[in-house]
């Protein structure tokens, strides 16, 4: 249930049609947000390629280590479901999720994955309490500067979408709840729950 009213899918029109529908034949659903940025597709453009951007420079695997734990920070359940889902699909497996969210290394995770997602966790929770010796941190776990930029702009860019959602009352998609795995699912609702079917 959102706070204000979400239009139904089918009476989005141009190009806000087409952000439901890319992402229905994606997802095989239309995910909650998309009724938000259907509304100002020129947005969800914009975010597309920033999240693009900063995807490509910091690579699949800590762009989604930063988003995750950016999500966490800002208790973003919607988001760390969705970013859950693709570390345990597509880049550390379920255990190696469970070991990140355990804050264990094991499984594929090792020291610098830790770093990453503590860092964008304290990002998360409000960049003004980031500290150089956090930083220091992070060259310690063996990123050099422009690699701890990319772990800011990754998570930064969380804290928009993520705070749009939970501004809006979006819960995560009842989909996405069973889309991952039961595991590790409780410990991704970090703040709204999942929608009901």
């Amino acid at each position: 249930m959102a706070f204000v009213d979400l239009p139904d899918p089918e009476d989005l029109t141009g190009a806000g049609a087409q952000v439901v529908a890319d992402d229905r034949a994606a997802m095989g659903y239309v995910p909650a947000y998309d009724l938000v940025f259907g509304q100002r597709p020129e947005v969800h453009h914009a975010w597309e390629g920033l999240a693009g951007a900063v995807r490509s420079a910091a690579g699949p695997r800590r762009y989604h280590l930063a988003t995750l734990g950016a999500a966490r920070g800002l208790r973003s359940s919607y988001c760390s479901l969705a970013h859950g889902k693709v570390l345990a699909e597509r880049v550390v497996g379920e255990a190696g999720l469970r070991r990140l969210l355990d804050g264990e290394e094991g499984d594929g995770v090792d020291a610098t994955d830790l770093a990453v997602v503590a860092f964008a966790e304290k990002v998360g929770r409000g960049g003004a309490d980031v500290t150089a010796d956090d930083v220091a941190a992070l060259r310690s776990a063996g990123l050099d500067d422009g690699e701890v930029v990319d772990v800011v702009l990754a998570a930064a860019a969380r804290c928009f979408f993520s705070t749009v959602l939970d501004a809006l009352g979006l819960q995560p998609d009842a989909a996405l709840g069973r889309a991952v795995p039961a595991s590790v699912r409780d410990d991704l609702v970090v703040g709204r729950p999942v929608a009901e079917a």
